[in-house]
């Protein structure tokens, strides 16, 4: 195995385990892929394109949730677009939308940034987002430890069936940001549903719900824009496959880890160290 097609191996694992936990897995590979020479334009470009590969991950994995969620596009009606047995249809629908038009604006910020950036600068960079999320993640897994006591107003963590309007425009846009590499979008958009009043299990299944498209739309993204530089397209189709097979043998057990480990420190620790390794890497 030449030294191209190893790290596409490589690089599909990590992305078909990282997309599931709410560590950025764009942010890591993309530390992964700068650490062996990649460019920072490059190794972006190569994690975004990967995530097609977890998307078909995961519309594999809930083919029949969204069989049953799109049976309701028959009976939709925008005068019931959050009423029961439409809510998750619709707010998938306006969360997309909402993630497209943030999307393409930060993707165009995203390349101004990187051009502009040095190697370690960048890696500092995505340091600095994951420590963020870290923060985000444990300030979300306090309110929902709260929540498990009985609200005395009706209010906080864990009171909510259904998404409604705010939430879709909310977590749509969130996970538009999440482009930015070491910004989680799972992270950022399952604790907005925590701090919305979602309970953990409901927060992650609109979570990876929406991640289908979003995560097609950024492999097609990057197609559209180029391809990926520096890699040979055998490579990249090896990388998008390990990515799908991985992720799909992956998902159900560590969204089982995700409620159980404490991901913030690992989002803090990560992005320390990334910090150190970029200011190392820029002296």
């Amino acid at each position: 195995m030449d030294r191209a097609t190893l790290v596409a191996v490589v690089a599909g694992v990590l992305q078909g385990i990282f997309e599931w936990l709410p560590i950025s897995s764009e942010g890591n590979i993309t530390v992964f892929l700068t650490a062996l020479g990649s460019t920072p334009a490059a190794a972006v470009q190569f994690s975004l394109f990967l995530h097609a590969g977890t998307a078909i991950s995961a519309a594999v994995y809930y083919r029949d949730e969204l069989r049953s969620v799109l049976a309701g596009l028959s009976s939709w009606r925008p005068r019931e677009a959050f009423a029961d047995g439409h809510a998750t249809l619709t707010f998938l629908a306006v969360a997309t939308l909402a993630s497209g038009v943030v999307g393409i604006a930060a993707y165009a910020t995203l390349e101004t940034a990187v051009s502009a950036l040095t190697g370690g600068a960048f890696v500092a960079v995505v340091g600095v987002l994951l420590v963020a999320t870290g923060v985000l993640l444990r300030v979300a897994g306090d309110g929902e430890r709260d929540s498990r006591r009985p609200p005395s107003d009706g209010t906080g963590f864990g009171t909510r069936d259904d998404p409604d309007l705010l939430d879709a425009v909310l977590v749509g846009s969130l996970q538009g940001l999440a482009i930015l590499p070491g910004v989680s979008r799972s992270g950022t958009t399952t604790s907005a549903l925590l701090f919305r009043g979602h309970d953990g299990p409901s927060s992650f299944r609109l979570s990876f719900l929406l991640s289908i498209p979003a995560a097609l739309g950024a492999g097609v993204l990057t197609l559209a824009d180029g391809g990926v530089p520096g890699v040979a397209p055998a490579a990249g189709a090896v990388a998008l496959a390990t990515a799908a097979v991985v992720g799909y043998l992956t998902i159900d057990a560590l969204m089982r880890v995700v409620e159980r480990v404490p991901f913030w420190g690992i989002c803090v620790g990560l992005g320390a160290l990334a910090m150190l390794g970029g200011a190392a890497l820029a002296v």
